[in-house]
This record gives structure tokens, C-alpha cells and sequence, in this order.
């Protein structure tokens, strides 16, 4: 979910078309995943920097190429709300970064 004041950055057409090719370019696949040996389709276009208030117009940061990855929704979760332990089978993180049983 994304912040008060990013809002209106992913909602602009740079970021979208970034967005679109940079999934386009990583076939569509979680790069934390591949990485294991794992074929599971991406969700997230991650920013590896952090996006904050003081940096959110910085294109040199926002729409910057190689601080993208491609992340599913698990590893999204991990990534944003710090949980790098493993889940147990059936379950998963929600959008809230709750931990709930798979649907």
C-alpha cells in the first residue's frame, strides 16, 4: 500500500511505463524466487531504495533502472515489513502484513 506522499508518483505515466517494461524485462517472474530456482510470477516492482518524503522527486532514485526488482507477493511482504523468517505451509502475509492461512 502505498504512502500519503507517494501517491501521486505511482500514479504518473513515467512510473507506469517504467513499471510495465522493467516487468516486461524480467519476463514477468519474482527475481528473489528465480534466484532459488523458483518460477513464480511478480507482482511488485520493488524500489530498492526506500522511497521517502526527501527523496520522491528524485528521478535518480525513483525511476532509476537498476534499483527495481521484480518481486512476487511473499517476498514483496518480506521485503516491506521486515519478516525474513519462513512461513510454514498455508500460510501468508496479507496486504496489512498480517500473517493469515492461504486462501
Amino acid at each position: 500500500m502505498a504512502k500519503e506522499f507517494s501517491k501521486n508518483f505511482y500514479k504518473r505515466k513515467a512510473w507506469k511505463k517504467l513499471r510495465q517494461q522493467y516487468f516486461n524485462s524480467v519476463n514477468g517472474l519474482c527475481e528473489r524466487c528465480l534466484s532459488k530456482g523458483l518460477y513464480v510470477p511478480g507482482d511488485e516492482v520493488h524500489h530498492k531504495v526506500t522511497l521517502t518524503p526527501g527523496n520522491i522527486n528524485d528521478p535518480n532514485i525513483t525511476l532509476n533502472w537498476d534499483l527495481l526488482e521484480l518481486l512476487c507477493f511473499t517476498c514483496h511482504q518480506k521485503e516491506t515489513w521486515g519478516r525474513e523468517e519462513s512461513l510454514r505451509d498455508g500460510l501468508m502475509f496479507n496486504e496489512n502484513g498480517e500473517l493469515v492461512k492461504e486462501e
